[in-house]
């Protein structure tokens, strides 16, 4: 072979390199999260932060209510455990019930009844009707905890989904640290009845956010 020919060879000559081409991902935009979105999450951490803070709230307040309502001191733990037992009973039941009736209906029917039976807790008369409104109280707000992760779960990207979360974990932990400095707080200057109405403000503003959200998507 001569040198000419060596040359000429197309695999000894050096290859022509070309820049890499950099396309931008077809998702860039999926982690954006709307304002109607982040409402139905605070939201939802917000009616969390209710259903716990109803717990703590009571027990600083009971011998209050147990003097107001004629109640032993043996029979006034009943206040409480009626509102446990109904919240541990629904949890487990969200699920299937928000399936049923899908979880707009199911968060927001919920919401209501929690907000009407914090009010009718305020007037109970005897120990009986505590426990009774108490218990439907309890089925009510025990919806808003999963109803809560739910929402973070479903509505967040992925790359969102700490934020929410951060959220549901401040609201679980914050709740019962804080319930029994406003409950005697609040029964020492207005009496126990205001610690049932103190859930209608957030209650109202949780709810406002709920039909914002679920009206806008």
């Amino acid at each position: 072979m001569s040198v000419a020919e060596l040359f000429d060879d197309h695999s000894l000559r050096p290859r022509q390199l070309t820049p890499p081409v950099i396309t931008a991902p077809a998702n860039q935009n999926a982690d954006t999260v709307s304002f109607t979105t982040w409402l139905a999450v605070t939201g939802a951490t917000l009616g969390a932060f209710l259903a716990v803070i109803n717990i703590q709230i009571v027990n600083s307040s009971l011998a209050d209510i147990q003097g107001a309502i004629g109640a032993g001191i043996d029979d006034g733990g009943w206040v409480s455990t009626s509102y446990l037992i109904t919240e541990i009973i629904v949890i487990p039941l969200s699920g299937w019930l928000a399936r049923v009736f899908s979880m707009r209906i199911y968060l927001l029917v919920n919401t209501a009844l929690f907000l009407a039976f914090s009010v009718a807790c305020a007037f109970a008369g005897n120990l009986t009707e505590m426990i009774i409104l108490r218990a439907f109280q309890g089925f009510a707000g025990g919806v808003l905890i999963p109803a809560a992760f739910t929402i973070i779960v479903t509505m967040l990207p992925r790359s969102k989904q700490p934020v929410g979360l951060a959220l549901f974990a401040l609201s679980a932990t914050f709740a019962p640290a804080i319930g029994p400095t406003i409950g005697g707080w609040l029964t020492a200057t207005w009496g126990w009845q205001a610690i049932f109405f103190l859930n209608l403000v957030p209650g109202a503003v949780m709810l406002a956010q709920q039909c914002v959200a679920e009206d806008s998507q």
